[in-house]
């Protein structure tokens, strides 16, 4: 309601990642489980409200002492974004994987209300780098991952100014 966004450029998703192997699913799964996340922190949302009581879930400072948590064993799982999978490779390569994707969130350019020229601007420019490949090739060498796939539209979130 303060800002206009554009069409997304980029996304995060929160993921559980735990040993190889371990038979994760679904948040059933976790019962009993100790589950660290940096505290306050987007994973802390997600994590917490996907797993409600079902696991325990540990709060630590920052991102790399929940990471450590799980190499240690101080957790069984951690809830992380998609550069947690390159982070625990590094620690303890072929160890930890991706088992649940818990939320994905799109970041786009904000401008002023109202602003249609700069939106529309925006909006041409992320389409014109999407269309040529530069944001494919941008992603894969900044965030080592595939571009993902974006939502055409997000409820109340308008990507064009009316």
């Amino acid at each position: 309601k303060a800002i206009q966004y554009s069409k997304p450029y980029a996304a995060n998703t929160i993921s559980l990642y735990a040993a190889k192997s371990d038979t994760v699913t679904k948040p059933d799964d976790l019962a009993g489980w100790e589950i660290g996340v940096p505290k306050s922190s987007s994973q802390d949302k997600a994590v917490t409200n996907a797993v409600g009581s079902t696991a325990t879930i540990r709060r630590f400072d920052d991102d790399a002492a929940t990471i450590q948590a799980l190499v240690s064993g101080q957790v069984k799982a951690v809830g992380g974004n998609q550069f947690y999978g390159q982070r625990l490779d590094a620690a303890s390569a072929g160890t930890y994987e991706r088992k649940i994707d818990f939320l994905t969130t799109y970041n786009g350019v904000g401008t002023r209300l109202g602003e249609k020229d700069w939106n529309e601007a925006v909006n041409a420019f992320i389409d014109k780098i999407k269309a040529n490949g530069e944001l494919a090739a941008i992603t894969k060498k900044w965030m080592a991952i595939d571009l993902p796939q974006f939502p055409e539209s997000i409820p109340n979130i308008p990507f064009a100014v009316k």
